[in-house]
């Protein structure tokens, strides 16, 4: 066996096998995983690149986007895994959006937040001077971090108006967050305990969906309106959560007296037993 592979290498016919032997063979790794690769990585982080567009792909793995497996081509089309047709319009290439395209862009996914924000102050603004706040003025474009209600900043607000109208709105959002991040600590907890609570996680995800893209709406009164209804959903996801607690407290307090009951009658038990003998 070991001559037949060492002639059909020496046959010239066999030049592109040895060629394919090399390329997936002995140039990969072995015994690990080998990662999926990317045209778009591959020729963003080359030389060839600016320092600026050399930077995307550590602001993209620095992203909730990668977090969440949303690579270069679920946004920009194209063919991450082919080189050739990695900027092809046959594939659908977009590249980068124009400054009023990227709403759009953003709201293949981003559904309920685009209607909302197209809705908005923000979305009008953009629509009749193009030149309004689109989503990368608030959440970047690559480095896109979990939406939270830091977002809203006088740093950031206070670039385009003042920030006393986006204050109000801050406030009104606050408590809701707030109990939203407390019901996620407490299903992280039930998780590393072994419970996963899938109702109230599924509920949680559909409730902090609809209350993310309510800040897009910009509108004071819908946002105070709507308010309680978010608060009256969070609070029957606590309140299984808190029950969950409880059953998990008195199973484990439940153990420990049977724990303690055992080892009582096995005292017993080995003293009659002792004192019969004696």
């Amino acid at each position: 066996m070991v001559i037949i592979l060492v002639l059909a290498f020496a046959l010239p016919s066999s030049a592109g096998y040895r060629e394919l032997f090399e390329k997936e063979f002995l140039s990969k790794p072995w015994g690990v995983e080998i990662k999926e690769e990317s045209a778009c990585l591959e020729c963003h982080m080359s030389d060839v690149m600016s320092v600026e567009l050399q930077q995307i792909p550590q602001d993209w793995k620095a992203s909730w986007h990668y977090q969440n497996n949303v690579s270069c081509h679920d946004c920009h089309g194209g063919d991450s895994g082919d080189a050739t047709m990695a900027m092809s319009h046959q594939r659908s290439f977009i590249g980068k959006p124009r400054h009023d395209d990227v709403p759009e862009f953003c709201g293949k996914c981003h559904i309920g937040i685009l209607k909302n924000y197209v809705e908005s102050g923000h979305g009008k603004a953009l629509k009749e001077t193009g030149e309004g706040p689109n989503c990368v003025s608030c959440h970047g474009s690559h480095n896109i971090q979990k939406v939270n209600i830091d977002i809203i900043n006088s740093q950031r607000c206070s670039q385009c108006h003042s920030y006393d109208r986006a204050k109000i709105i801050k406030q009104a959002l606050f408590l809701t967050d707030k109990k939203i991040e407390k019901i996620e600590n407490d299903l992280n907890v039930l998780k590393k305990k072994g419970v996963y609570p899938q109702t109230e996680e599924m509920t949680l995800f559909d409730t902090q969906a609809k209350f993310r893209s309510l800040f897009h709406t910009i509108d004071v009164s819908v946002i105070r309106d709507k308010t309680y209804y978010f608060t009256k959903k969070l609070n029957e996801i606590e309140e299984n959560l808190q029950a969950t607690f409880q059953e998990l407290n008195f199973r484990r307090k439940f153990s420990t007296f049977l724990m303690l009951l055992f080892a009582c009658t096995w005292i017993v038990v080995s003293l009659i037993s002792k004192s019969r003998n004696d």
